[in-house]
């Protein structure tokens, strides 16, 4: 019989446990700095469930206001009003779906200037983040990208948004 036969046995069995421990896991937030308002990253395994949301815009202050109406960004509000309003929106979407806010991955900001400061208002758009993420119902946080644009797809929009979501699947589900 061949010497070798039982470490192989051995190391099979071992590798059929990794699969296991692996989907344990599959999501796991990096973050090096606990005082940091955003991940260093995220590692998604594969066989995470995963939804990728659309780059969202705010919805006016006042709902019942027709688009036709909107004349100013007064309409949408300030940049950490806009980001509210966006994150509502992509909470509702992930939350159609299954997802939580905690279950963000990344997201990337579009930020525009706002014309009545004459620059950025990345200290709004933060103030509105902080409302979602590191709060007592989520305490959890996400990777992030902010970009600065000259304009977004309407005059008055100072903030669009996109997403990603992942989580392991629900116990049971085959993946």
């Amino acid at each position: 019989m061949n010497t070798r036969m039982p470490v192989l046995a051995a190391a099979l069995a071992a590798a059929a446990l990794v699969p296991a421990a692996a989907h344990a896991q599959q999501v796991v937030k990096l973050k090096s700095n606990p005082a940091a308002i955003i991940l260093d990253a995220a590692d998604v395994k594969a066989g995470a469930d995963m939804i990728f949301v659309s780059g969202q815009l705010p919805s006016p202050v006042d709902p019942a206001k027709p688009m036709s109406e909107i004349k100013s960004i007064d309409d949408f509000g300030d940049t950490k009003t806009q980001t509210i309003s966006v994150l509502n929106k992509i909470k509702a979407i992930l939350a159609s779906r299954g997802y939580a806010m905690a279950d963000v991955v990344k997201l990337s900001l579009f930020l525009a200037p706002d014309p009545k400061l004459g620059k950025l208002d990345f200290a709004g758009a933060n103030e509105g983040f902080k409302q979602f993420f590191g709060t007592t119902e989520n305490p959890s946080t996400t990777a992030r990208s902010t970009f600065q644009v000259g304009a977004l797809v309407g005059p008055y929009y100072l903030i669009e948004i996109e997403a990603i979501a992942a989580k392991a699947p629900a116990k049971g589900e085959a993946k």
